[in-house]
């Protein structure tokens, strides 16, 4: 199980990217939301396009969830 956040502040192209613990590109605590515990990160995306529909999974630590 890995710990997810998505990034509060949206990326240029409108997406909230969603991250493991330990990425390298993690947002700071101030600008992510904790999504929960999950074994992959397609459960932490779905979670995080509750409140972001554009949420995408991170290109380097969710690679299988990025989209855009």
């Amino acid at each position: 199980m890995a710990s997810y956040y998505v990034n509060t502040n949206a990326q240029p192209n409108g997406d909230h990217e969603v991250h493991k613990d330990g990425c390298a590109w993690m947002p700071s605590e101030t600008s992510r939301r904790y999504l929960g515990e999950y074994q992959t990160c397609a459960p932490a995306v779905a979670e995080a396009k509750k409140q972001y529909a554009s949420a995408d999974g991170c290109i380097h630590c969710s690679p299988s969830c990025h989209t855009r």
